[in-house]
C-alpha cells in the first residue's frame, strides 16, 4: 500500500509505504537489529512501550527528538523507550556514546525496512524513515499514533508521553 502525499519534507510531497495505523489497531511485528546486530521484534507484551520513529540522527529535529525521549525515560516507570531508524546500528551506537543517550533501545530498520512497511512510515522515494510516534500497550494495541505530515517538525511529545504514562498505569 502506498500513501501518496501522505509525508512532506520542506513542503514537497513524498510517498509513505505501508497502512496507516491508529489507536486501536494491534501493533504489528516487525524485524529490525539492535546494536550488536541481533534481532530485535516487538515481542509479546507486558510492558508499554514509546516507538520514536526518525529519519536519521544525524539530524537536527531527529537529534533533539531522541534526546527528548533519552531524558524522559528515566521519569516513566514500566514503559521502554525504543528508537527506529534506518540509521546502521553502528551509526546509532556512535551518535549515542556521543551525546551520552543510553536509556533508550535503538534499533535500525536498514537491513530489511519491515518495520517501515507494517507501521507505514516508510518515504518510497528516499528509504528513510518519516517521523512518528507510536505507544503501544501492554496488550500490544496501540494506544497513541502520529504520524509527523512535515518531517521536519517535531511530534507532540507531550500527547505521546501522556498517552504512555495512562497505558502504564492501567
Amino acid at each position: 500500500m502506498e500513501r501518496p502525499g501522505a509525508t512532506t519534507i520542506n513542503g514537497n510531497p513524498l510517498t509513505l509505504v505501508g497502512p496507516e495505523l491508529k489507536p486501536g489497531d494491534k501493533a504489528p511485528d516487525f524485524d529490525v537489529v539492535d546494536k550488536t546486530l541481533s534481532p530485535a521484534s516487538l515481542g509479546e507484551g507486558g510492558t508499554v512501550r514509546i516507538i520514536s520513529v526518525v529519519p536519521s540522527l544525524d539530524t537536527p529535529v531527529c537529534d533533539m527528538q531522541t534526546k527528548r525521549f533519552n531524558d524522559e525515560a528515566g521519569k516513566l516507570e514500566g514503559v521502554e523507550i525504543l528508537t527506529v531508524s534506518m540509521d546502521l546500528p553502528f551509526a546509532q551506537t556512535r551518535w549515542c556514546t556521543s551525546f551520552g543517550v543510553d536509556h533508550i533501545k535503538m534499533l535500525s530498520d536498514h537491513k530489511t525496512g519491515s518495520f517501515g512497511a507494517a507501521y507505514g512510515t516508510l518515504i518510497k522515494e528516499w528509504r528513510v524513515e518519516s517521523r512518528a510516534i507510536f505507544v503501544v500497550g501492554k496488550d500490544n494495541v496501540l494506544k497513541h499514533v502520529e504520524y509527523v505530515k512535515e518531517v521536519a517538525d517535531h511530534p507532540d511529545y507531550d500527547a505521546a508521553l501522556a498517552s504512555a504514562r495512562e497505558a502504564a498505569a492501567s
